[in-house]
């Protein structure tokens, strides 16, 4: 069995790990985070593997996952060569939903020096829970490009857990995952101001995140069901124009940044209603 080194077992990928251990695809061999306490909560979650304390101890694997912040792809990965824990011709795949691994390569030439193979694979979910994702992973899409040697061997192992493959265009990564942004962390935000909103207004915030919680479930179900266009409901559909304006003016009158955000979104409305 491959082995599979974790650099950076956080949410995603303690919970890749815990998954491709469980289904038997890969040997978890070191795991690294970058606090003990964070090592051994990572390792106890995935129910294999080795503490890694430092990235200058590194040993060799057959994969290795880089599981870190974007901005720290190029740090990590010069660590990881210095330590010879990149050998040649072994698979380098990381999780980032904004750089390819075209990116990775451009950031540290020193790989393709090595002959490293590089992969990128993108879970299009949230891992705000890691244990509920372990359990309904089956069905998860995951956008995928590479070099087809990395490809040849992750692939087949991410689909035994469960995964929807789907390819993307590596030179269209940062647009590809402004729509996974749009599609969860400013969804987030947006509901967070709608909540803070109903509270401005004198609402209870149970009550608030309850009335939030009833509009917003409802109105994704719609959106899936029937498309955009038909789910869209409000002033602007109706074009009470003036209501719009007016609401806009309060809204900034009583929060100017949450007043700038509900302006944004009045154009791409509008236009969504002509359509």
């Amino acid at each position: 069995m491959l082995s599979l080194n974790i650099i950076g077992a956080g949410r995603v990928g303690q919970t890749l790990g815990r998954l491709l251990s469980d289904h038997q695809q890969f040997q978890i061999a070191q795991v690294f985070n970058l606090t003990p306490q964070a090592n051994q909560e990572a390792l106890a979650f995935i129910g294999a593997g080795t503490s890694l304390s430092e990235l200058a101890l590194s040993l060799p694997a057959d994969i290795t996952l880089l599981s870190v912040p974007d901005d720290d792809f190029l740090v990590v990965t010069e660590q990881l060569i210095k330590a010879r824990a990149l050998v040649r011709g072994s698979i380098l795949f990381h999780c980032s939903g904004s750089k390819s691994s075209q990116d990775l390569a451009r950031l540290c030439p020193a790989l393709h020096a090595l002959e490293i193979q590089l992969a990128s694979i993108h879970p299009v979910r949230s891992f705000a829970d890691p244990s509920a994702v372990c359990r309904d992973f089956s069905g998860t899409i995951c956008s995928v490009e590479g070099d087809p040697q990395a490809l040849a061997v992750l692939l087949p192992a991410f689909e035994v857990i469960g995964a929807r493959i789907v390819g993307i265009d590596p030179q269209q990564k940062l647009l590809y995952h402004a729509a996974s942004v749009f599609a969860s962390n400013y969804l987030v935000t947006l509901i967070d101001t709608a909540i803070a909103t109903y509270c401005a207004a004198g609402v209870e915030p149970d009550i608030a995140r309850q009335m939030a919680a009833s509009l917003a479930g409802k109105t994704l179900e719609n959106v899936f069901a029937l498309g955009t266009q038909q789910a869209l409901t409000g002033p602007i559909k109706r074009g009470d124009m003036q209501t719009v304006s007016t609401q806009s003016a309060t809204v900034s009158a009583w929060n100017a940044d949450r007043g700038a955000l509900y302006q944004a979104f009045i154009l791409p409305t509008i236009d969504l209603a002509k359509r």
